[in-house]
Protein backbone atom coordinates (compact mmCIF):
# COMPACT_ATOMS: atom_id res chain seq x y z
CA UNK A 1 0.00 0.00 0.00
CA UNK A 2 0.97 3.41 -1.14
CA UNK A 3 2.49 5.87 2.01
CA UNK A 4 2.07 9.24 0.57
CA UNK A 5 -1.77 9.30 1.91
CA UNK A 6 -2.01 8.41 5.09
CA UNK A 7 -3.96 9.12 7.70
CA UNK A 8 -6.13 11.88 6.68
CA UNK A 9 -3.23 13.42 4.49
CA UNK A 10 -4.44 15.33 1.54
CA UNK A 11 -5.35 13.81 -1.48
CA UNK A 12 -3.05 16.20 -3.38
CA UNK A 13 0.22 15.28 -1.64
CA UNK A 14 2.90 14.15 -3.82
CA UNK A 15 6.28 13.61 -2.04
CA UNK A 16 9.41 14.30 -4.62
CA UNK A 17 10.70 10.58 -5.65
CA UNK A 18 14.31 11.51 -4.56
CA UNK A 19 13.37 12.03 -0.77
CA UNK A 20 10.83 8.94 -0.49
CA UNK A 21 13.68 6.35 -0.23
CA UNK A 22 15.80 8.38 2.43
CA UNK A 23 13.39 10.98 4.12
CA UNK A 24 10.18 8.99 4.21
CA UNK A 25 12.02 5.78 4.68
CA UNK A 26 9.11 4.17 7.29
CA UNK A 27 11.08 5.16 10.32
CA UNK A 28 14.59 4.69 11.48
CA UNK A 29 14.64 1.44 13.62
CA UNK A 30 13.03 -1.24 11.79
CA UNK A 31 11.47 -2.51 14.85
CA UNK A 32 8.98 0.41 15.19
CA UNK A 33 6.44 -1.28 13.11
CA UNK A 34 5.96 -4.57 15.53
CA UNK A 35 6.54 -4.29 19.96
CA UNK A 36 7.57 -7.99 19.77
CA UNK A 37 10.44 -6.88 17.86
CA UNK A 38 11.96 -4.32 20.55
CA UNK A 39 14.85 -6.02 21.82
CA UNK A 40 16.10 -8.65 18.88
CA UNK A 41 19.07 -8.30 16.68
CA UNK A 42 18.39 -6.11 13.85
CA UNK A 43 19.19 -8.94 11.28
CA UNK A 44 16.18 -11.03 13.15
CA UNK A 45 14.15 -8.06 13.15
CA UNK A 46 14.32 -7.54 9.09
CA UNK A 47 14.39 -11.55 8.94
CA UNK A 48 10.76 -11.19 10.70
CA UNK A 49 9.64 -8.12 8.29
CA UNK A 50 10.33 -10.28 5.35
CA UNK A 51 8.29 -13.31 6.72
CA UNK A 52 5.71 -10.66 7.58
CA UNK A 53 5.89 -9.58 3.66
CA UNK A 54 6.05 -5.76 4.93
CA UNK A 55 6.43 -3.15 2.49
CA UNK A 56 9.06 -1.12 1.97
CA UNK A 57 11.66 -3.06 3.91
CA UNK A 58 14.46 -1.67 1.48
CA UNK A 59 13.34 2.15 2.38
CA UNK A 60 13.61 1.07 6.32
CA UNK A 61 17.23 0.37 5.27
CA UNK A 62 18.02 3.34 3.68
CA UNK A 63 16.43 5.03 6.86
CA UNK A 64 18.68 3.73 8.83
CA UNK A 65 22.00 3.59 7.09
CA UNK A 66 21.08 7.55 6.35
CA UNK A 67 20.89 8.31 10.35
CA UNK A 68 24.29 6.46 10.96
CA UNK A 69 25.91 7.95 8.51
CA UNK A 70 24.27 10.84 7.19
CA UNK A 71 24.80 11.36 2.50
CA UNK A 72 26.81 8.11 2.07
CA UNK A 73 27.42 7.82 -1.34
CA UNK A 74 26.90 4.23 -1.42
CA UNK A 75 24.12 4.61 0.56
CA UNK A 76 22.64 7.43 -2.15
CA UNK A 77 23.47 4.74 -5.04
CA UNK A 78 21.84 2.19 -3.18
CA UNK A 79 18.75 4.38 -3.03
CA UNK A 80 18.47 5.89 -6.56
CA UNK A 81 19.74 2.29 -8.47
CA UNK A 82 18.74 -0.30 -6.16
CA UNK A 83 21.32 -2.74 -8.15
CA UNK A 84 22.56 -5.80 -6.70
CA UNK A 85 26.09 -4.25 -7.07
CA UNK A 86 25.00 -1.10 -5.56
CA UNK A 87 23.93 -2.91 -2.16
CA UNK A 88 27.01 -5.06 -2.10
CA UNK A 89 29.48 -2.05 -2.30
CA UNK A 90 27.55 -0.47 -0.02
CA UNK A 91 27.88 -3.57 2.71
CA UNK A 92 31.48 -3.45 2.00
CA UNK A 93 31.85 0.46 2.75
CA UNK A 94 29.54 -0.16 6.30
CA UNK A 95 32.00 -3.19 7.31
CA UNK A 96 35.05 -0.61 6.49
CA UNK A 97 33.34 1.95 8.75
CA UNK A 98 32.83 -0.56 11.07
CA UNK A 99 36.16 -1.59 11.84
CA UNK A 100 37.34 2.21 11.38
CA UNK A 101 34.82 3.63 13.72
CA UNK A 102 34.59 0.70 16.23
CA UNK A 103 30.99 0.59 15.94
CA UNK A 104 29.41 -2.99 15.20
CA UNK A 105 26.56 -1.46 14.68
CA UNK A 106 27.29 -0.87 11.12
CA UNK A 107 28.61 -4.66 10.38
CA UNK A 108 24.27 -5.50 11.72
CA UNK A 109 23.45 -3.01 8.84
CA UNK A 110 25.74 -4.11 6.72
CA UNK A 111 24.52 -7.76 6.62
CA UNK A 112 21.19 -6.47 7.04
CA UNK A 113 21.73 -4.88 3.42
CA UNK A 114 22.95 -8.38 2.45
CA UNK A 115 19.86 -10.08 3.66
CA UNK A 116 17.27 -8.40 1.75
CA UNK A 117 19.78 -8.11 -1.63
CA UNK A 118 21.34 -11.49 -2.39
CA UNK A 119 19.84 -13.31 -4.99
CA UNK A 120 19.41 -17.05 -4.26
CA UNK A 121 22.79 -18.72 -4.61
CA UNK A 122 22.76 -20.93 -8.02
CA UNK A 123 26.76 -20.77 -8.43
CA UNK A 124 30.08 -20.05 -6.14
CA UNK A 125 29.79 -16.34 -6.64
CA UNK A 126 28.16 -15.24 -3.81
CA UNK A 127 28.63 -18.39 -1.78
CA UNK A 128 30.92 -16.26 0.46
CA UNK A 129 28.49 -13.98 1.67
CA UNK A 130 25.44 -16.34 1.96
CA UNK A 131 27.54 -18.38 4.28
CA UNK A 132 28.67 -14.91 6.46
CA UNK A 133 24.65 -13.91 6.49
CA UNK A 134 23.33 -17.60 7.67
CA UNK A 135 26.48 -17.46 10.22
CA UNK A 136 25.54 -14.41 11.32
CA UNK A 137 21.59 -15.47 11.52
CA UNK A 138 22.19 -18.22 13.65
CA UNK A 139 24.61 -16.23 15.85
CA UNK A 140 21.77 -13.84 16.67
CA UNK A 141 19.02 -16.74 16.80
CA UNK A 142 20.89 -18.28 19.54
CA UNK A 143 21.60 -14.94 21.28
CA UNK A 144 18.57 -12.69 20.45
CA UNK A 145 15.30 -15.06 21.34
CA UNK A 146 15.32 -15.93 24.82
CA UNK A 147 12.69 -13.37 26.04
CA UNK A 148 10.47 -13.89 22.61
CA UNK A 149 7.41 -15.56 22.53
CA UNK A 150 7.29 -19.34 20.73
CA UNK A 151 5.72 -17.90 17.47
CA UNK A 152 8.20 -15.50 16.97
CA UNK A 153 11.09 -17.88 17.89
CA UNK A 154 9.55 -20.48 15.45
CA UNK A 155 9.29 -17.89 12.65
CA UNK A 156 12.40 -16.94 13.09
CA UNK A 157 14.23 -20.19 13.72
CA UNK A 158 12.88 -21.47 10.38
CA UNK A 159 14.27 -18.76 8.24
CA UNK A 160 17.96 -18.76 9.54
CA UNK A 161 17.86 -22.93 8.74
CA UNK A 162 16.15 -21.92 5.92
CA UNK A 163 18.93 -19.88 4.38
CA UNK A 164 21.53 -22.00 5.75
CA UNK A 165 20.19 -24.88 3.55
CA UNK A 166 19.27 -22.67 0.68
CA UNK A 167 22.74 -23.55 -1.36
CA UNK A 168 21.88 -27.29 -1.20
CA UNK A 169 18.17 -26.63 -2.40
CA UNK A 170 18.27 -24.35 -5.30
CA UNK A 171 17.04 -27.40 -7.83
CA UNK A 172 13.39 -27.34 -6.08
CA UNK A 173 13.61 -23.37 -5.38
CA UNK A 174 11.68 -20.79 -7.64
CA UNK A 175 14.40 -19.29 -10.06
CA UNK A 176 14.42 -15.33 -9.88
CA UNK A 177 13.35 -14.86 -6.61
CA UNK A 178 15.64 -13.46 -3.64
CA UNK A 179 17.46 -15.69 -1.34
CA UNK A 180 15.42 -14.19 1.51
CA UNK A 181 12.21 -14.56 -0.07
CA UNK A 182 13.10 -18.89 -0.97
CA UNK A 183 14.72 -18.38 2.46
CA UNK A 184 11.26 -18.11 4.61
CA UNK A 185 9.40 -20.58 1.87
CA UNK A 186 12.36 -22.96 2.73
CA UNK A 187 12.21 -23.39 6.49
CA UNK A 188 8.24 -23.63 6.58
CA UNK A 189 9.29 -26.59 4.17
CA UNK A 190 11.38 -27.88 6.54
CA UNK A 191 8.99 -27.74 9.81
CA UNK A 192 5.92 -28.53 7.96
CA UNK A 193 5.12 -32.03 9.08
CA UNK A 194 6.53 -31.14 13.10
CA UNK A 195 3.88 -28.41 12.44
CA UNK A 196 1.19 -30.87 11.48
CA UNK A 197 2.39 -32.73 14.48
CA UNK A 198 2.07 -30.17 17.10
CA UNK A 199 -1.62 -28.69 15.56
CA UNK A 200 -2.84 -32.66 16.27
CA UNK A 201 -1.69 -32.66 19.57
CA UNK A 202 -2.91 -29.18 20.46
CA UNK A 203 -6.21 -30.47 19.10
CA UNK A 204 -6.32 -34.15 21.31
CA UNK A 205 -5.71 -31.60 24.56
CA UNK A 206 -8.46 -29.14 23.56
CA UNK A 207 -10.92 -32.07 22.79
CA UNK A 208 -9.88 -33.97 26.25
CA UNK A 209 -9.97 -30.51 28.19
CA UNK A 210 -13.68 -29.67 26.73
CA UNK A 211 -15.20 -33.14 27.73
CA UNK A 212 -13.40 -32.43 30.97
CA UNK A 213 -15.42 -29.42 31.30
CA UNK A 214 -18.54 -31.10 30.18
CA UNK A 215 -18.22 -33.52 32.39
CA UNK A 216 -17.94 -31.02 35.38
CA UNK A 217 -20.76 -28.88 33.80
CA UNK A 218 -23.18 -32.31 33.86
CA UNK A 219 -22.40 -33.00 37.43
CA UNK A 220 -22.65 -28.98 38.94
CA UNK A 221 -26.10 -28.20 37.42
CA UNK A 222 -27.99 -29.25 40.21
CA UNK A 223 -30.09 -25.45 41.32
CA UNK A 224 -33.62 -25.12 40.42
CA UNK A 225 -32.93 -22.30 38.56
CA UNK A 226 -30.63 -24.33 36.00
CA UNK A 227 -33.52 -26.61 35.37
CA UNK A 228 -35.17 -23.63 34.43
CA UNK A 229 -33.01 -22.25 32.23
CA UNK A 230 -32.56 -25.73 30.51
CA UNK A 231 -36.34 -26.13 30.29
CA UNK A 232 -36.51 -22.85 28.25
CA UNK A 233 -33.71 -23.92 25.99
CA UNK A 234 -36.76 -26.79 24.59
CA UNK A 235 -38.84 -23.30 23.83
CA UNK A 236 -36.80 -21.46 22.05
CA UNK A 237 -38.33 -20.59 18.50
CA UNK A 238 -36.74 -21.43 15.35
CA UNK A 239 -33.91 -18.50 14.34
CA UNK A 240 -33.60 -16.88 17.98
CA UNK A 241 -30.78 -17.59 20.18
CA UNK A 242 -30.64 -17.22 23.91
CA UNK A 243 -26.83 -14.67 23.96
CA UNK A 244 -27.18 -14.57 28.24
CA UNK A 245 -28.77 -16.23 31.08
CA UNK A 246 -28.63 -15.52 34.39
CA UNK A 247 -30.40 -17.33 36.96
CA UNK A 248 -33.43 -15.83 39.37
CA UNK A 249 -31.28 -14.48 42.30
CA UNK A 250 -28.44 -13.38 39.81
CA UNK A 251 -31.21 -11.14 38.15
CA UNK A 252 -31.97 -9.77 42.22
CA UNK A 253 -27.95 -9.65 43.11
CA UNK A 254 -27.23 -5.96 44.13
CA UNK A 255 -23.83 -5.81 42.36
CA UNK A 256 -25.19 -6.42 39.52
CA UNK A 257 -28.57 -3.97 39.47
CA UNK A 258 -26.62 -1.29 37.87
CA UNK A 259 -25.47 -3.30 35.10
CA UNK A 260 -28.67 -5.25 33.96
CA UNK A 261 -30.95 -2.55 34.52
CA UNK A 262 -31.18 -1.27 30.48
CA UNK A 263 -30.04 -5.13 29.68
CA UNK A 264 -32.68 -7.02 31.21
CA UNK A 265 -34.57 -7.24 28.56
CA UNK A 266 -32.49 -9.11 26.32
CA UNK A 267 -31.15 -11.77 29.45
CA UNK A 268 -32.68 -15.05 29.69
CA UNK A 269 -34.56 -14.09 26.26
CA UNK A 270 -34.91 -15.53 23.07
CA UNK A 271 -33.51 -13.08 20.54
CA UNK A 272 -34.66 -12.93 16.75
CA UNK A 273 -32.14 -13.43 14.09
CA UNK A 274 -32.27 -11.47 10.81
CA UNK A 275 -33.06 -13.89 8.10
CA UNK A 276 -30.43 -13.68 5.01
CA UNK A 277 -32.26 -11.48 2.56
CA UNK A 278 -32.67 -12.17 -1.19
CA UNK A 279 -28.64 -11.86 -2.21
CA UNK A 280 -29.37 -10.24 -5.69
CA UNK A 281 -31.04 -7.08 -4.03
CA UNK A 282 -28.75 -6.90 -1.75
CA UNK A 283 -25.97 -7.21 -4.58
CA UNK A 284 -27.83 -4.89 -6.53
CA UNK A 285 -28.58 -1.74 -3.58
CA UNK A 286 -24.83 -1.95 -3.05
CA UNK A 287 -23.45 -1.38 -6.80
CA UNK A 288 -25.40 1.26 -7.02
CA UNK A 289 -23.32 3.31 -4.04
CA UNK A 290 -20.34 1.64 -4.71
CA UNK A 291 -20.18 0.32 -8.44
CA UNK A 292 -15.99 0.61 -8.41
CA UNK A 293 -16.37 -2.55 -5.48
CA UNK A 294 -17.73 -5.29 -7.23
CA UNK A 295 -15.17 -7.35 -6.17
CA UNK A 296 -15.46 -6.76 -2.93
CA UNK A 297 -19.54 -7.02 -3.28
CA UNK A 298 -19.42 -10.20 -4.40
CA UNK A 299 -16.69 -11.52 -1.98
CA UNK A 300 -18.40 -10.24 1.19
CA UNK A 301 -22.11 -11.36 0.00
CA UNK A 302 -20.73 -15.32 -0.98
CA UNK A 303 -20.62 -15.69 3.10
CA UNK A 304 -24.55 -15.70 2.71
CA UNK A 305 -25.27 -18.10 0.12
CA UNK A 306 -26.84 -20.99 1.25
CA UNK A 307 -27.75 -19.20 4.95
CA UNK A 308 -30.96 -18.98 6.80
CA UNK A 309 -29.67 -16.07 8.69
CA UNK A 310 -27.00 -13.35 8.29
CA UNK A 311 -23.46 -13.62 9.63
CA UNK A 312 -20.40 -13.01 8.19
CA UNK A 313 -17.08 -14.71 9.06
CA UNK A 314 -14.61 -12.06 10.38
CA UNK A 315 -13.75 -9.72 7.41
CA UNK A 316 -10.70 -6.96 7.20
CA UNK A 317 -11.30 -4.36 4.47
CA UNK A 318 -7.77 -2.86 3.51
CA UNK A 319 -8.08 0.57 1.24
CA UNK A 320 -6.47 4.05 0.82
CA UNK A 321 -7.67 6.34 3.27
CA UNK A 322 -10.95 8.18 1.41
CA UNK A 323 -11.85 5.21 -0.65
CA UNK A 324 -14.89 4.71 1.44
CA UNK A 325 -14.22 1.47 3.23
CA UNK A 326 -16.38 2.54 6.85
CA UNK A 327 -19.28 3.61 4.91
CA UNK A 328 -19.34 -0.07 2.73
CA UNK A 329 -19.36 -1.91 5.90
CA UNK A 330 -21.97 0.19 7.56
CA UNK A 331 -24.27 -0.40 4.28
CA UNK A 332 -23.41 -4.13 3.93
CA UNK A 333 -24.51 -4.46 7.39
CA UNK A 334 -27.59 -2.47 6.69
CA UNK A 335 -28.33 -3.64 3.33
CA UNK A 336 -28.79 -6.91 4.79
CA UNK A 337 -30.91 -5.85 8.05
CA UNK A 338 -28.31 -5.60 10.71
CA UNK A 339 -28.10 -3.34 13.24
CA UNK A 340 -24.49 -1.46 13.30
CA UNK A 341 -22.31 -1.19 16.14
CA UNK A 342 -19.02 1.14 15.30
CA UNK A 343 -15.93 1.08 17.91
CA UNK A 344 -13.24 3.19 16.82
CA UNK A 345 -9.65 1.30 17.39
CA UNK A 346 -7.85 3.80 18.31
CA UNK A 347 -9.82 5.09 21.07
CA UNK A 348 -10.60 1.46 22.30
CA UNK A 349 -8.21 -1.62 24.21
CA UNK A 350 -8.77 -4.58 25.69
CA UNK A 351 -10.63 -3.56 28.45
CA UNK A 352 -12.79 -1.96 26.69
CA UNK A 353 -13.71 -3.64 24.45
CA UNK A 354 -13.94 -6.72 26.19
CA UNK A 355 -16.13 -5.78 29.26
CA UNK A 356 -15.00 -4.38 32.98
CA UNK A 357 -15.08 -6.09 36.12
CA UNK A 358 -18.42 -5.92 38.07
CA UNK A 359 -15.62 -4.82 40.99
CA UNK A 360 -14.85 -1.32 39.58
CA UNK A 361 -17.17 1.46 39.43
CA UNK A 362 -17.30 2.00 35.55
CA UNK A 363 -18.10 -2.37 35.03
CA UNK A 364 -20.29 -2.66 31.46
CA UNK A 365 -19.93 -5.81 29.45
CA UNK A 366 -18.65 -6.72 26.34
CA UNK A 367 -19.17 -4.63 23.12
CA UNK A 368 -20.30 -7.59 21.55
CA UNK A 369 -23.17 -7.44 23.45
CA UNK A 370 -23.62 -3.92 24.27
CA UNK A 371 -24.66 -4.12 20.21
CA UNK A 372 -26.66 -7.39 20.97
CA UNK A 373 -29.23 -5.26 23.66
CA UNK A 374 -28.86 -2.02 21.49
CA UNK A 375 -30.15 -3.62 18.14
CA UNK A 376 -32.02 -6.07 20.07
CA UNK A 377 -31.18 -9.19 18.02
CA UNK A 378 -28.62 -11.99 18.37
CA UNK A 379 -26.51 -11.11 15.04
CA UNK A 380 -25.81 -7.51 14.72
CA UNK A 381 -22.26 -6.24 12.91
CA UNK A 382 -19.23 -4.50 15.45
CA UNK A 383 -17.70 -2.65 12.94
CA UNK A 384 -14.14 -1.67 14.57
CA UNK A 385 -12.60 1.41 12.27
CA UNK A 386 -9.05 1.27 11.88
CA UNK A 387 -7.59 -1.76 13.42
CA UNK A 388 -4.23 -0.71 12.96
CA UNK A 389 -4.23 2.18 14.78
CA UNK A 390 -5.07 0.16 18.07
CA UNK A 391 -2.66 1.07 20.99
CA UNK A 392 0.39 -0.91 21.39
CA UNK A 393 0.24 -0.30 24.88
CA UNK A 394 -0.69 -3.59 27.21
CA UNK A 395 -1.33 -1.76 30.27
CA UNK A 396 -5.30 -3.08 29.75
CA UNK A 397 -5.19 -5.39 27.27
CA UNK A 398 -4.06 -4.75 23.82
CA UNK A 399 -7.48 -4.69 21.20
CA UNK A 400 -5.64 -7.00 19.30
CA UNK A 401 -5.46 -9.61 21.97
CA UNK A 402 -8.73 -9.51 22.85
CA UNK A 403 -10.41 -9.93 19.57
CA UNK A 404 -8.96 -13.10 19.61
CA UNK A 405 -12.00 -14.32 21.67
CA UNK A 406 -14.19 -13.20 19.86
CA UNK A 407 -13.18 -14.39 16.34
CA UNK A 408 -12.64 -17.83 17.25
CA UNK A 409 -15.65 -19.91 16.69
CA UNK A 410 -14.38 -22.08 19.79
CA UNK A 411 -14.63 -19.22 22.28
CA UNK A 412 -17.35 -16.54 21.03
CA UNK A 413 -19.97 -18.91 21.28
CA UNK A 414 -18.88 -19.10 25.66
CA UNK A 415 -17.73 -15.96 26.01
CA UNK A 416 -17.15 -15.10 29.90
CA UNK A 417 -18.41 -11.76 30.05
CA UNK A 418 -15.98 -9.98 33.10
CA UNK A 419 -19.39 -7.93 34.36
CA UNK A 420 -21.85 -10.39 34.28
CA UNK A 421 -19.75 -13.30 35.18
CA UNK A 422 -21.37 -15.66 32.78
CA UNK A 423 -20.98 -17.24 29.68
CA UNK A 424 -22.39 -15.29 26.33
CA UNK A 425 -23.22 -16.73 22.95
CA UNK A 426 -21.84 -14.52 20.74
CA UNK A 427 -21.27 -16.85 18.01
CA UNK A 428 -23.77 -14.98 15.43
CA UNK A 429 -22.29 -10.98 15.63
CA UNK A 430 -20.36 -10.38 12.80
CA UNK A 431 -16.93 -8.45 12.57
CA UNK A 432 -16.16 -5.95 10.20
CA UNK A 433 -12.84 -4.34 10.18
CA UNK A 434 -11.26 -1.72 8.07
CA UNK A 435 -7.46 -0.89 7.35
CA UNK A 436 -5.14 1.64 5.59
CA UNK A 437 -2.79 -0.70 5.83
CA UNK A 438 -1.60 -4.61 7.60
CA UNK A 439 1.80 -3.69 8.18
CA UNK A 440 1.42 -2.96 11.87
CA UNK A 441 -1.15 -5.77 12.53
CA UNK A 442 0.13 -8.95 14.68
CA UNK A 443 -0.20 -12.27 12.06
CA UNK A 444 -2.57 -13.81 14.48
CA UNK A 445 -5.13 -11.33 13.82
CA UNK A 446 -4.17 -11.19 10.26
CA UNK A 447 -5.12 -14.73 10.40
CA UNK A 448 -8.10 -14.66 11.43
CA UNK A 449 -9.57 -12.37 8.89
CA UNK A 450 -10.48 -12.90 5.34
CA UNK A 451 -9.14 -9.91 3.99
CA UNK A 452 -10.15 -8.04 0.90
CA UNK A 453 -8.79 -4.66 -0.82
CA UNK A 454 -11.27 -2.18 -1.24
CA UNK A 455 -10.61 0.05 -4.32
CA UNK A 456 -10.24 3.80 -4.95
CA UNK A 457 -13.00 4.54 -8.00
CA UNK A 458 -11.33 6.51 -10.87
CA UNK A 459 -12.75 9.29 -12.52
CA UNK A 460 -14.45 6.70 -14.88
CA UNK A 461 -17.03 5.95 -12.32
CA UNK A 462 -17.78 9.88 -12.31
CA UNK A 463 -21.63 9.11 -13.66
CA UNK A 464 -22.21 5.90 -11.53
CA UNK A 465 -21.63 7.10 -8.44
CA UNK A 466 -23.06 10.70 -8.53
CA UNK A 467 -26.34 9.08 -8.21
CA UNK A 468 -25.57 7.19 -4.94
CA UNK A 469 -23.44 10.54 -3.54
CA UNK A 470 -27.02 12.63 -4.16
CA UNK A 471 -28.99 9.79 -2.41
CA UNK A 472 -26.68 9.79 0.60
CA UNK A 473 -26.63 13.43 0.87
CA UNK A 474 -30.41 13.89 0.86
CA UNK A 475 -30.88 11.07 3.44
CA UNK A 476 -28.72 13.10 5.73
CA UNK A 477 -30.49 16.13 5.10
CA UNK A 478 -34.41 13.65 5.90
CA UNK A 479 -34.95 14.61 2.56
CA UNK A 480 -36.45 12.29 -0.27
CA UNK A 481 -34.35 11.58 -2.89
CA UNK A 482 -36.89 12.57 -5.35
CA UNK A 483 -36.46 16.49 -4.02
CA UNK A 484 -32.87 16.80 -4.89
CA UNK A 485 -32.55 17.16 -8.70
CA UNK A 486 -29.59 15.32 -10.41
CA UNK A 487 -26.56 17.90 -11.26
CA UNK A 488 -26.97 19.70 -14.64
CA UNK A 489 -24.11 19.29 -17.29
CA UNK A 490 -22.43 22.51 -16.03
CA UNK A 491 -22.28 21.06 -12.12
CA UNK A 492 -21.24 17.39 -13.76
CA UNK A 493 -18.26 19.54 -15.82
CA UNK A 494 -17.44 21.24 -12.34
CA UNK A 495 -17.50 18.22 -10.55
CA UNK A 496 -15.31 16.31 -13.35
CA UNK A 497 -13.02 19.79 -13.36
CA UNK A 498 -12.07 18.86 -9.37
CA UNK A 499 -12.20 15.62 -8.95
CA UNK A 500 -10.30 13.37 -11.39
CA UNK A 501 -10.94 10.12 -8.64
CA UNK A 502 -9.77 8.96 -6.13
CA UNK A 503 -10.87 10.00 -2.62
CA UNK A 504 -15.00 9.43 -2.04
CA UNK A 505 -15.07 11.77 1.14
CA UNK A 506 -13.67 14.40 -1.37
CA UNK A 507 -16.16 14.15 -4.25
CA UNK A 508 -19.23 13.97 -1.54
CA UNK A 509 -17.65 17.30 -0.31
CA UNK A 510 -17.68 18.42 -3.84
CA UNK A 511 -21.14 17.83 -4.58
CA UNK A 512 -22.00 19.13 -1.04
CA UNK A 513 -21.01 22.38 -2.04
CA UNK A 514 -22.43 22.47 -5.26
CA UNK A 515 -26.21 21.56 -3.63
CA UNK A 516 -25.45 24.08 -0.77
CA UNK A 517 -24.58 27.16 -3.63
CA UNK A 518 -27.75 25.78 -5.66
CA UNK A 519 -30.17 25.97 -2.51
CA UNK A 520 -28.33 29.68 -1.88
CA UNK A 521 -29.22 30.55 -5.91
CA UNK A 522 -32.60 29.12 -5.24
CA UNK A 523 -33.13 31.40 -2.28
CA UNK A 524 -32.03 34.47 -4.00
CA UNK A 525 -34.38 33.64 -6.60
Amino acid sequence: MSTDKRDGASDDLDLPPAEDAISTGAAADSADSDERLKGLPRLLRYAKLIIDGADHIEERLIAEVDELCPQLPFNVAWAIGRSLEAALALADELDRLAAAKNEPVLRGIADSVRLVSLPTPSTDEYFELHRRVGKALVQALQLGVRHADEELCSDLEGFAYGWAALPACTHVLPKLVSAASNAERLGYRMAEHRIVAAKAEIRRKLREAEERRNIEKAEDRATTAEQQTEAAVDTIPEHHLVVARLSDQEMKSPKLRDIIGPLKDVINTALPLVPTPPLHEARNALMFEFPYAVDVIDFALADLVGRTTVRFRPLLIRGDAGAGKSRFARRLAEVCGLHVWRTDASRSDGAVFGGTDRRWYSSEPCHSFLAIAQGRIANPLVLIDEIEKAATRSDYGRLWDCLLGFLEPETNCRYPDPALQTNLDLSQVSYVATTNSLDPLPSPIRDRFRIATFPKPTAKDLNALLPAVIADLARERGLDRNWVPPLDCAEREAVAKHWPGGSVRRLRRIVEAILRERDIRASRN
